[in-house]
């Protein structure tokens, strides 16, 4: 691995000067909000509620689905709902979840092509479940129609999805063949350009107005991989929080156009380089798991399946709410944070040592570290039971999260079809990475991983991840050196 610099991927929680009052203000916005803060993401759960089916632009990469539940990808729910309907899902998930922190309309459409839905939406949360955050995630196509009414509701998080800034229209086109405007379908360069136009001037009245912005890109590698580095330079010229690159994800099972046409999925490797390229000018985020447009739960699980409509339909709004207990939830959310700030003093001196070094590396020289969790910040989840991995960039100055790395079914999963050998994937999903920490890893697929020179250590089960990740680059590589610990 190349050494990178600090910026790259870089987590939003850290680095906030405490005595800045903007960016402690910045800090607590984000605190508890799952997908804009690394931090979180291990302790607070979100739900996507399906009230957006209609888009008002045609992505090459999207082919939305409103009665799929084998699929995890944007664009795609199991049911759509009304606002009504949201909303009782929302309590009654927020009563079984308790550390459910965030609510989001992300489609499976846009939510800006579905104002009106996606606005009552938030006008009953606001009343009925005033504990959580609101947020929406949209193309960018409306957002300037609309910049009063996310005020309104203090939707103080909106996600944008940009994946070019050039000009001339050109890739644009090849990623959109039309956007609808003013009654009619706008095709090609002319469209594209028209999106780009309303996406800077949205982003710029959300910014103006002290509303946090993500944006996503989609990397589609010989289309936009070029020009990303661009759109990074550009979102923080606008003042943009944080920029999340996301692989393409191109199945032909997913009926997408680039799926059809033969387009490959962005590989792992791709997703980083990019990741690298904007990360000098932007702040990454490195843990999206490209949730469907019904997400339930912490990000990396899936828990729509245990909220079918019939489980809430037939629930008075009285009973939701009691069965939403805000008392209750408020105190766990206190003893999550108690519980953040025990993992934090054991992270603190490794914190300390890498805000204060530009580079994970002296000679260009990292590694990468796997590691299994089931959330709180540990090293908890035997290898048999991973779903996805966590990757770790280490050198012999700092540590840094890189990206999560999902396979089809974990190493002891039963619902898998007959020809389908989990370890052989496992063993393509890590084949560049040096080491493997886990709570528990059997002798077998131990000595499968050793094959293609994976060390496995199951030496760190339950302890912080980022300690552990610091410890074994130590331990396996850079012990030597003075500079890590």
């Amino acid at each position: 691995m190349s050494c990178s610099t600090g910026g790259c991927g870089t987590s939003p929680d850290m680095g906030f000067d405490p005595n800045n009052p903007e960016a402690m203000a910045i800090q607590e916005k984000i605190n508890n909000h799952p997908c804009y803060s690394e931090g979180a993401h291990q302790h607070y759960a979100r739900i996507h509620v399906a009230v957006a089916p209609a888009c008002n632009i045609q992505c090459n990469y999207c082919n939305r689905k409103y009665d799929c539940s084998n699929e995890s990808r944007p664009g795609v729910t199991s049911s759509k709902l009304t606002p009504e309907e949201a909303v009782k899902k929302v309590l009654y998930v927020g009563g079984d979840i308790q550390q459910l922190s965030v609510v989001g309309v992300a489609g499976p459409g846009d939510a800006l092509a579905n104002p009106k839905k996606t606005f009552d939406t938030f006008r009953m949360l606001q009343e009925k479940a005033p504990d959580l955050k609101l947020c929406l995630s949209t193309n960018g196509l409306r957002l300037p129609d609309y910049i009063d009414e996310i005020e309104k509701y203090n939707v103080d998080h909106v996600t944008v999805t940009i994946n070019t800034v050039d000009p001339t229209g050109e890739i644009g086109s090849q990623i959109y063949p039309w956007v609808h405007w003013d009654h009619k379908k706008i095709w090609g360069p002319e469209g594209a350009k028209l999106l780009l136009e309303k996406q800077l001037e949205g982003i710029r009245m959300l910014t103006e107005r002290g509303i946090l912005v993500k944006a996503n890109s989609v990397l589609i590698p010989g289309i936009n991989d070029k020009d990303l580095p661009n759109v990074a330079k550009k979102l923080k010229e606008m003042n943009v929080f944080l920029h999340n690159i996301m692989p393409l994800l191109s199945s032909p099972e997913f009926g997408t156009k680039f799926g059809l046409d033969g387009v490959p999925s962005a590989t792992d490797q791709e997703t980083m380089a990019a990741q690298e390229a904007c990360g000098m000018d932007m702040k990454l985020m490195s843990h999206c798991r490209q949730c469907r447009a019904d997400a339930v739960g912490l990000i990396g699980e899936d828990r729509g399946e245990e909220f079918t409509k019939d489980v809430f339909m037939n629930m008075s709004f009285t009973a939701l709410e009691d069965k939403y207990n805000i008392e209750a939830r408020s105190k766990k959310h206190e003893m999550i944070e108690t519980w953040r700030s025990h993992l934090e003093e054991a992270n603190k001196r490794i914190k300390i040592e890498q805000a204060a070094k530009e580079q994970l590396s002296s000679n260009g020289e990292t590694k990468l570290i796997a590691i299994t969790t089931a959330g709180e910040g540990m090293i908890n989840q035997h290898f048999g039971s991973a779903q996805e991995f966590l990757i770790y960039e280490a050198g012999d100055k700092a540590i840094k999260f890189v990206m999560h790395r999902k396979i089809e079914s974990s190493y002891s999963g039963a619902d898998v079809a007959e020809d389908y050998n989990p370890i052989e994937e496992i063993k393509t999903t890590l084949k560049d990475v040096d080491v493997l920490l886990t709570a528990k890893i059997g002798e077998c697929p131990m000595n499968d991983l050793n094959e293609i020179g994976l060390i496995c250590d199951d030496s760190y089960a339950n302890e912080p991840i980022e300690i552990s990740v610091h410890e074994a680059a130590k331990k396996y590589f850079f012990n030597n050196e003075q500079e890590l610990g």
